[in-house]
């Protein structure tokens, strides 16, 4: 079994000039197991003082410097591969800064499809994808899911199951989060300290509409 965990950071908004961020990124870390990252998250939030476990879910957003560093740091030591593409919004074609979920769906399958081409790992066991929930609608959700099915098995041929989870039911999610912000932050903000943690399980750092 190999699992590809999903999240974004940034927004898909356009109006800059009232908060929009300027960039958007997809990142999927891709690992045989994902009881590694479960275990990382757990791990990290026992270092939490009373005050902040009582929240029960990480987020990178709000954590501490610190929190940050040691969670980054050790997925840094995992054997996982990490692939992301960043979206340059000033860049992103009028007719689709319109249709938000349809843009959101098409990065997400260019980004797979980068990934099953390079394989890090064999790809002959069946392959759970786990994206972190962006939509409330049940009926966004099914044709996130349906699309990707449909183009993940008839472009690869590969064996897969997406699921969309909240990040408090699947930990695994948590640590997925963290890698996304830091990829998010080098861009946006021009911070690449907590980036260069887990540069090195980078394997795929993609602009689109550049």
């Amino acid at each position: 079994m190999a699992y590809i965990l999903l999240d974004v950071s940034g927004d898909l908004g356009f109006s800059f000039t009232k908060g929009s961020s300027r960039f958007f990124t997809i990142t999927v870390i891709f690992i045989e197991s994902k009881r590694q990252l479960e275990r990382i998250a757990r791990k990290v939030h026992n270092t939490l003082g009373k005050k902040y476990k009582k929240v029960g879910v990480l987020h990178a957003y709000r954590e501490m410097p610190i929190t940050r560093q040691r969670l980054l740091k050790q997925l840094g030591l995992l054997d996982c591969s990490i692939l992301v593409i960043v979206l340059n919004k000033s860049k992103v074609y009028s007719n689709l800064q319109d249709e938000k979920i349809v843009l959101y769906n098409y990065v997400t399958n260019i980004l797979l499809d980068r990934l099953f081409t390079k394989k890090p790992i064999p790809l002959d066991k069946p392959v759970i994808l786990i994206a972190s929930r962006r939509e409330t609608n049940r009926f966004l959700n099914e044709n996130f899911k349906n699309y990707l099915l449909q183009q993940v098995k008839g472009n690869h041929k590969v064996s897969i199951k997406v699921e969309i989870e909240t990040p408090d039911k699947e930990k695994s999610l948590q640590v997925v989060d963290f890698a996304s912000w830091a990829i998010f932050r080098k861009y946006e903000r021009g911070d690449d300290s907590y980036y260069n943690l887990i540069k090195s399980r980078i394997i795929d750092e993609s602009p689109l509409f550049q």
